[in-house]
């Protein structure tokens, strides 16, 4: 079996970021497909062998960019760079080990600490999809009765709680990513997450959502900022940009 070379440095930012995700996405499906791991032990082997293709390869086509990873030891040398690659080979570890389709690959690019590109794959879905920066979509307009996605483990008590002020049903599902995208798709109005994250968590799903006119902030309102020191970011709000202002109100009164 053959297949044509991309040259990598020929690339946009856009296309690469669409380009590795959707890769890393068939990687990490024939990962699971061969049957030979545990949930566990699955989730693991996937994290890895897509962590070490995305890093190769984002050092082999901008070699002069920055990169952070989830599954990467830090480099501080990225805070004086101010082209970052941040990604995430798989978000939603537990959801891809135990083979559930909302599990998520995070191909992000800040840019003087703005989330400027990125791509996520969605290969659990039928067929994969990757959502990507350069390629908006239309977002179907909301019911009458909004949706709220969260943790499907452990739901914030704050998105609970907000829930209840607005009246928004609650949609339990797993990765970040996933969460981001539903909204995308149509398949939720509002992703309020306030339980603890990383900027591999959100910055290509933000750059995303951005990208398709949505509202991404922290729950505060304050703007998403990547590429600092410490790269824990606990909270995040993806919604329509209508709901923005309810949402943040409902998060204040909260």
């Amino acid at each position: 079996m053959t297949s044509s070379k991309v040259d990598a440095t020929q690339l946009n930012d856009a296309d690469l970021a669409a380009h590795l995700a959707h890769c890393a996405g068939q990687i990490l499906c024939n990962v699971r497909a061969s049957g030979l791991f545990s949930p566990k032990a699955l989730g693991k082997a996937g994290d890895q062998t897509a962590n070490q293709f995305l890093v190769h390869a984002l050092r082999e086509a901008r070699p002069d960019d920055g990169l952070l990873s989830e599954e990467e030891k830090d480099n501080s040398e990225r805070l004086n760079q101010s082209r970052v690659w941040i990604i995430d080979p798989v978000d939603g570890t537990r959801e891809y080990g135990e083979e559930r389709s909302d599990w998520a690959v995070h191909v992000g690019l800040s840019i003087n600490g703005v989330p400027a590109v990125g791509a996520v794959a969605l290969p659990g879905l039928d067929g994969g999809i990757v959502i990507r920066t350069d390629r908006s979509q239309a977002v179907p307009p909301p019911p009458a009765k909004l949706r709220m996605v969260v943790s499907r483990t452990r739901p914030a008590p704050e998105a609970v709680a907000v829930a209840e002020k607005i009246d928004a049903e609650l949609v339990p599902m797993g990765s970040a990513g996933a969460k981001a995208m539903a909204v995308i798709l149509g398949q939720a109005d509002i992703y309020l997450h306030s339980g603890g994250q990383y900027e591999w968590d959100s910055c290509a799903p933000a750059a995303v959502a951005l990208a398709h006119g949505l509202h991404a902030s922290r729950i505060d309102g304050a703007p998403l900022i990547y590429n600092q020191e410490d790269t824990y970011m606990p909270d995040l709000l993806i919604c329509r940009r209508e709901h923005a202002e309810k949402v943040l109100d409902a998060i204040r009164a909260a």
